[in-house]
Order: C-alpha cells, then structure tokens, then sequence
C-alpha cells in the first residue's frame, strides 16, 4: 500500500510543494523490486538512481540526507519521494511524451515479427537488421528501432527442453541423490554430448524470456546430419585424459 491519495503533478510543481516529507512504506515484494533496481547495470541510470533514492526515504533519512548522499538535490528527492507515495514502482518511469509522430507505417511490427519465423535468406543461419529491412522494404533505422522497442535479441540465443516422461521428477531426484551421496568408494560417471559442435538441423523460433526479453529459441530435439562422437573422460586426480572417437550414421534423431 502507497501512503497518498494525492492527484499526480507535474514535477516542477511537486519539488515546490511543502517541505514536510511524505512518509513511505511498501510491500516486502516492491521493496525486493527496489533493491534489485537499484544495483541493476542494464536498466536506464535514471531509474537506477530513483531507485537508491525512494531505498533511503524508506529507511527514514530525511530529503536533504538522501540528496547529500548521492549527489543531487533536496527538491529532486523530494519529488520523486512523492511520485512514489501516489504510484510506487510506476511513478519510478518518466511519463509519456507526445514527441513527434511515428512515421513507420502502422503494421510494420506485425510484418517484422512474422518475417522472423520465415526462413532467413538462402546462405543466412538467422535473420539480421540487414537481411530483416530488404525483406519488408524499410529501411535498417526502422527495423532497428522496432527490435529495439521490443527487446528482441536477434543474436541471443536459448534453448529448452520440457520432459513428457511422467516419472521425470522420481528419476531426477534419484540422479541428484546419487550426486549428493554415492555409493561407499563407487566412482560416479556423467557422459553429456556437445550438440553445438555438430552440423544439426533443429527447430527455432523467437520466445518470450522472464526478463521480457524476445530471443531465438532453439528446441532440445535436434536432427544431426553426419558427426563423429567423441567420447573423453577427465581423471580429476591425476590430470590425466582418455579419449575415443566413433562414427555414427546420418540423419540420427537425439535429444
């Protein structure tokens, strides 16, 4: 709960009001948020800043105090103290701007998004800004602008893998015990493969991350076309490596 019932104003208006400092207080949800937005390096500095500000106000320094520490001024603190109190973490972000008109035409984000599930061009492994603007006939400026707003990540990729085996969660927790407390003078062997290093054919598409993040997605089922396995095992005590090297017919499915 924010402790104000106040209408929201201007910023210039809201440093010159009274010097009596709202008192604040927020959920143990929206205080997590601020400590984390607080020590971020990917969000915009300034939110960063009002951030370390609202963290001090709830830890009950006075506006003059906050301002000292961080190198601003009392009416700066002061008012985004206020815009805290009337919307928390949204009164954080600058309000919208009329700005000037949009000139990109108004289905541009639809097309571009729907291009990026096309097969890239012939010689391409993933669409860029390039090969995306000569598709749709738009300039480089407004497909940057558009992956930019949207915070599609064209070269960042992340895969998944979601079991249908029913017993999954008995048998993991059986491999974690065996990890956890092996047996008396047992030796226990993980044996993984390096799919990356293969020529693969595997499905991809562009997926929503926690962060709000559009990236390239690539599933865990991949089809190889030709690769030669290579088997090595580390002796951890003696440094030592042994190693072997199959081949393995074409067109295997694997996971």
């Amino acid at each position: 709960m924010y402790l104000s019932s106040m209408p929201s104003l201007p910023l210039e208006t809201e440093a010159k009001m009274s010097r009596v400092a709202l008192p604040l207080s927020c959920t143990a949800e929206v205080m997590q948020e601020l400590e984390r937005l607080s020590k971020s390096r990917t969000d915009e500095s300034r939110l960063v800043e009002r951030a370390k500000m609202v963290l001090r106000c709830l830890a009950g320094e006075r506006n003059d105090e906050v301002a000292a520490r961080l190198g601003t001024g009392p009416a700066t603190v002061g008012a985004w103290r206020r815009r805290f109190a009337q919307h928390g973490l949204a009164g954080l972000k600058d309000r919208p701007r009329s700005g000037k008109p949009s000139t990109l035409p108004a289905d541009l984000r639809q097309r571009l998004l729907r291009q990026l599930e096309a097969p890239p061009p012939q010689g391409f492994s993933s669409w860029d800004g390039g090969s995306l603007a000569a598709a749709l006939g738009v300039s480089d400026d407004a497909v940057w602008r558009i992956l930019r707003k949207d915070g599609i990540q064209l070269r960042r990729q992340r895969s998944w893998c979601v079991s249908t085996d029913p017993q999954f969660a008995a048998k993991a927790a059986d491999i974690i015990g065996l990890y956890l407390e092996p047996p008396l003078n047992a030796l226990v062997v993980c044996v993984d493969e390096k799919p990356s290093i293969q020529a693969l054919q595997r499905k991809t598409g562009y997926v929503f991350t926690s962060s709000g993040k559009l990236v390239r997605g690539l599933k865990s089922t991949y089809q190889r076309h030709g690769t030669i396995n290579l088997f090595a095992a580390l002796n951890v005590a003696t440094g030592t490596i042994q190693s072997k090297t199959t081949a393995t017919n074409s067109n295997v499915r694997s996971s």
